[in-house]
């Protein structure tokens, strides 16, 4: 599969480069935002081969691709340069969206370019915790000191790469956004907090409190900053705007984030952590399990990721997280499941390839082209990875399974459920288990439609060849389409067939069906027979400039016909005295969708003989 071509696909597709006001991608799928969305062919994208499936949900536009999304990424990326409009996402076309649409767009966009670093970073805790386990490290030696700095890095300076995506989201400059977050967590705050001493700006108290791995107050802090670096650049004189902006937007935003924004920020994250740590005191299986069995749901609406920063500010503060990894792991594997029970129960050969590699690959952790490519359009596979993955959820969260590394969760990310608690990883196992086992049985016992082969249809259903007989509508002479003085008939571009030059002056049924067309010059009448053969009798080349004259129906549209009736007549000398030629073209023009046509060798033919032996395949 070409990705790089089919990048290049996308982007045209989308209305080209100069339609893109953002563009972002995650493991599978590319996520876009438009300035204007009725240029974006949807229906196009979707019959691109590569292209999974297409979701305009969540206040984004997602093309699912697959593991190889960062070819096609790249390829848009280049094929865009520097195209300035894409940098501001907020001179695109305004549409009306939800409040929730618009959370989970700014959560999802600002979240896309972060998560390679924290999967990064989780992966060497991971790796960390197998490592201390096996004896081939401790926690004292200083490989080990040095490797989960690098770890802790991606959470500590979490604000940071946070500030990047939001200020994609927000259309703002990333650098001076950056530096907003730097602020934050400068280390002058770290001794005045020691010192308990109070701190005030110009009179005005500032309630310091650690940023470190905090989510909602950058991201708050970059949606302010983008007004006010709107409002700088309206204000700046423009001979001396290159450092007078960028000035105003640091002194006014600073000041703002340390001594407002951030402290909201900061009670709302503790508030959101609180209500998700009191759901769990009191009914740890409930967030688990619908996590668990709605996790597809979420996932098909763009709502998904909703959850991480709950789980993100969990992972930076406590080192482990309940919110999300529990319950993904068992709707990760539950939807593997389900995609294997398919692999193993289909006839047909397409779908048991497809189902085969992306069931690995949803056990892996990466379960979008499982979920777009086979359980929801199968349906009741989906069910049971949704009640399996339930199932697992349930065990998960009375067993108190938490995660300890970012990662998404699947057979390859077991070592993120390796901590201090020894039988975490046993609960995580249990719970891969209890998720697999019940979505297969379940998806073996509800079953579902199996898309049958077009050779397997033909077998099952004990079809054979049979051959539709078109009578000749005219008396003449039959001559091949090809010598026909009319490209389009001869290159065949409106269908195949044969051609007379007629000796009467009239033109008959060729058999029993509907008139679809009749031409208002009249030269022309399409027919669709009763078995679906849709044909075009054509008299004469370039005839429809007489406008009717010389011409005479005796059908209109939608007329029943039966073969032999009288269909047009026509002054055969009076139209070649005009100057136009007329011989009439017999054309086939569904022809694709049948397996032979065979018309008569050149001879002359009379009006009712057999003309053309059409064969398909029939029941």
């Amino acid at each position: 599969m070409d990705y790089k071509q089919l990048g290049k696909d996308i982007l045209k597709l989308v209305g080209g480069k100069e339609n893109v006001a953002m563009i972002t991608h995650c493991a599978t799928r590319l996520r876009f935002e438009f300035y204007d969305s009725s240029k974006v062919e949807v229906a196009k994208i979707e019959k691109l081969q590569g292209v999974i499936s297409v979701v305009n949900k969540g206040g984004q536009f997602q093309v699912i691709v697959g593991n190889e999304v960062q070819q096609a990424f790249r390829t848009i990326k280049n094929e865009m340069g520097e195209h300035p409009r894409s940098a501001n996402a907020n001179t695109a076309k305004e549409e009306k969206k939800s409040v929730i649409s618009r959370l989970i767009s700014v959560i999802s966009t600002t979240f896309a370019p972060f998560i390679p670093a924290i999967i990064g970073a989780g992966m060497i805790k991971a790796v960390l915790a197998v490592l201390v386990l096996t004896g081939v490290l401790t926690n004292e030696s200083q490989t080990f000191f040095i490797l989960n700095t690098v770890a802790d890095a991606a959470f500590f300076f979490m604000p940071v790469l946070l500030a990047y995506g939001a200020s994609i989201k927000f259309g703002t400059n990333p650098v001076l956004s950056m530096t907003i977050a730097g602020v934050l967590l400068h280390p002058n705050w770290s001794s005045v907090l020691a010192s308990e001493e109070a701190l005030f700006f110009m009179g005005i108290p500032v309630r310091l409190t650690d940023y470190a791995g905090s989510v909602l107050p950058i991201i708050i802090t970059v949606w302010i900053m983008s007004y006010i670096e709107r409002f700088a650049e309206r204000v700046s004189p423009s001979i001396i705007k290159f450092f007078l902006k960028p000035m105003l937007i640091l002194i006014i935003t600073a000041p703002l984030a340390l001594i407002v924004i951030g402290p909201i920020g900061t009670y709302l994250n503790d508030l959101v952590a609180l209500g998700a740590e009191g759901i769990n005191n009191r009914a740890s299986w409930l967030i688990p399990m619908l996590m668990g069995g709605l996790q597809p749901f979420l996932i098909i609406t763009g709502t998904a990721w909703a959850m991480t920063p709950i789980a993100t500010t969990q992972l930076s503060n406590n080192g482990e997280e309940m919110i999300n990894g529990p319950g993904m792991l068992a709707s990760n594997i539950a939807q593997g499941a389900a995609t294997l029970a398919v692999a193993m129960k289909t006839k047909n050969k397409e779908l048991k390839q497809l189902a085969s590699s992306s069931g690995f690959t949803a056990l892996i952790g990466i379960t979008e082209p499982s979920l777009y490519g086979v359980t929801l359009k199968l349906k009741k596979p989906l069910i049971a990875a949704m009640i399996g993955g339930a199932c697992g959820g349930i065990y998960a969260g009375l067993s108190g399974l938490v995660r300890y590394a970012f990662v998404s969760p699947g057979l390859a990310a077991i070592p993120a459920f390796i901590g201090e608690n020894p039988m975490n990883i046993v609960h995580a196992l249990i719970t891969i288990a209890i998720a697999f086992v019940v979505t297969f049985a379940t998806t073996w016992i509800l079953g579902f439609e199996d898309p049958v082969e077009e050779t397997q249809t033909h077998a099952k259903k004990g079809t054979t060849n049979q051959a539709e007989v078109i009578a000749s509508p005219l008396s003449g002479k039959v001559i091949p389409l090809n010598t026909v003085k009319d490209h389009v008939f001869a290159n065949e571009l409106i269908g195949k067939g044969i051609a007379i030059l007629p000796d009467q002056n009239e033109v008959r049924a060729p058999f029993a069906g509907e008139v679809v067309t009749m031409m208002e010059s009249k030269h022309a009448v399409g027919l669709r027979s009763d078995n679906g053969i849709e044909l075009l009798i054509h008299v004469g080349i370039d005839t429809v400039s007489l406008k009717g004259e010389y011409f005479e129906t005796h059908v209109k549209q939608g007329d029943r016909v039966e073969q032999g009736d009288a269909l047009v007549t026509f002054d055969r000398q009076s139209i070649q005295a005009k100057g136009y030629e007329t011989v009439t073209p017999i054309i086939i023009t569904n022809h694709d969708k049948f397996n032979e046509l065979d018309p008569v060798k050149e001879k002359h033919i009379s009006l009712g003989e057999p003309l053309m032996h059409i064969t398909k395949l029939e029941a």
